[in-house]
């Protein structure tokens, strides 16, 4: 099976699990639950800008970040990174402490840590080849408004909602309120008021 990065590179899909025959994404139903959190939430890290670049910008001269194009670590304690900056996150992982933070929410702490105080890779320092061989026969992540339009399409009436940080999947009742997916309350029974 063939693995595939979308909107960023870093994160990789079995291509089977994401797109159809015909080259489109699957509904969300149909995706699995992990590969599903990491769809969404490239959607809404899509655009963000590099960590490292951040570091020395600060939110003031945010404008100046270059935009991230490859994301390492998992859902929510992902480091996102410019390809100039993604050596000094590869020497610090592979050379530094970097390993330790593997799969931790820490990830990102302690390589912000690191970057912020003065520390680089060397200047002959080899990152990682992306290998690219059609970016443009890829569709795309799905846009917000998009994902949750797929999410819905099959529940007749009922509604869920993705939090785009986090990639939970919650219904909405009908009072504009969200519930968790797997609460056993039952929203069409009365409940006693104390």
């Amino acid at each position: 099976m063939a693995k595939v990065s979308i909107g960023l590179q870093g994160w990789r899909f079995e291509e089977s699990e994401i797109f159809t025959e015909e080259g489109e994404f699957r509904p969300l139903a149909e995706i699995p639950d992990d590969t599903r959190q990491r769809l969404v939430r490239l959607t809404y890290l899509h655009g963000e800008p590099c960590m490292a670049c951040h570091c020395i910008y600060g939110d003031e001269q945010k404008r100046r970040c270059n935009e991230a194009t490859i994301v390492y670590g998992e859902p929510m304690a992902e480091v996102l990174l410019c390809a100039e900056h993604e050596a000094d996150f590869l020497y610090w992982f592979r050379e530094g402490d970097g390993a330790d933070t593997a799969g931790t929410d820490g990830v990102q702490t302690e390589f912000v840590n690191w970057f912020t105080n003065g520390n680089r890779s060397p200047d002959n320092y080899d990152g990682i080849e992306h290998v690219i061989t059609d970016p443009d026969s890829l569709p795309s992540p799905p846009d917000a408004d998009e994902l949750t339009r797929r999410l819905n399409q099959e529940y007749d009436g009922k509604r869920k909602r993705i939090d785009l940080r986090t990639g939970e999947i919650s219904w909405v009742n009908g009072s504009g309120n969200t519930t968790n997916e797997e609460s056993s309350l039952d929203i069409n029974r009365e409940y006693p008021t104390t």
